[in-house]
This record gives structure tokens, C-alpha cells and sequence, in this order.
């Protein structure tokens, strides 16, 4: 990726609904030359998808937490299937140093929390983990 096509994707995250036009004027290129990059990163696998980011007052309504997991050896691949078929589970990382495993876990109430904590925690090959709720974002840099 070059500088526009750096810059190209920094406005998208900013906006992914910026019309071509406007970001072809903002980065002083034409418009076709917005579109073909456009495909291309999309071609290319650079960029798999837009999505929607809800402002705070409507993430208000949801609790999320980071849960931190300890796992046994070789039983990742098996956890983290599991994990999939939870819907409050948003995003899983693979890990290195204490914990082998980090999840971002959203509820719509403590009591949901509570529940999935409980389940997340009796998956077979979780040896252990740790919970942290989150009580606002000061920066959210997220591509």
C-alpha cells in the first residue's frame, strides 16, 4: 500500500460511506483513480468489508468486557471453536505470555455477563481465566 492508498483507507475508517468523489477530492486524485483502488484493495483481500461503528450512547447500553483466558496446551484450536458459536464473544486474539488467549465479550445486561462468564470459564480446556470490565473507551483507533 502506497500513500494514497494509506490515506484512502484512513478516511474509509473515518466514514466507510464517504462518496468516491468526495474522497478523490480530499486526496487530490481523480475520481476513477479512488475506484480502481478501491477494487483493487477489495480484490485483493487489503480490504474484506465495511462495517457500521455505534457511538457511545448506543454502546451505553451494553457491557463489555475483556476476559483473559489461560488454556491448556494444545486444547486452542478446540476452545476457539467453541467460542464461535457464542455470539457475545465479538473478537478472540491468540496471545503470548501468561494468558494464551484474550476475548472482547459484549452483554446486554450484567446478568448475561454473569452467564457467559460461567460457560466461557467450564469450556474444556480452560484452565483459567480473568475478567475485566470495560467502563469507556478514551481512544478508539480501530480499523
Amino acid at each position: 500500500m502506497d500513500e494514497i492508498d494509506q490515506s484512502l483507507v484512513t478516511l474509509l475508517a473515518q466514514n466507510a460511506r464517504t462518496p468516491v468523489a468526495t474522497l478523490a477530492r480530499k486526496l487530490n486524485v481523480a475520481r476513477t483513480t479512488i475506484q480502481a483502488r478501491l477494487e483493487r484493495l477489495e480484490r485483493n483481500g487489503t480490504i474484506t468489508g465495511y462495517t457500521v461503528k455505534l457511538n457511545d450512547t448506543v454502546r451505553q447500553n451494553h457491557i463489555r468486557a475483556t476476559v483473559l483466558l489461560q488454556i491448556e496446551p494444545r486444547a486452542a484450536p478446540a476452545v476457539t471453536q467453541r467460542l464461535k458459536t457464542y455470539p457475545q464473544v465479538e473478537v478472540a486474539h491468540s496471545t503470548s505470555g501468561r494468558f494464551d488467549m484474550i476475548l472482547r465479550v459484549v452483554c446486554p445486561s450484567t446478568k448475561n455477563l454473569d452467564e457467559i462468564l460461567d460457560t466461557i470459564g467450564a469450556i474444556k480446556g480452560v484452565v483459567r481465566s480473568e475478567s475485566l470490565i470495560q467502563l469507556a473507551t478514551k481512544i478508539d483507533r480501530a480499523i
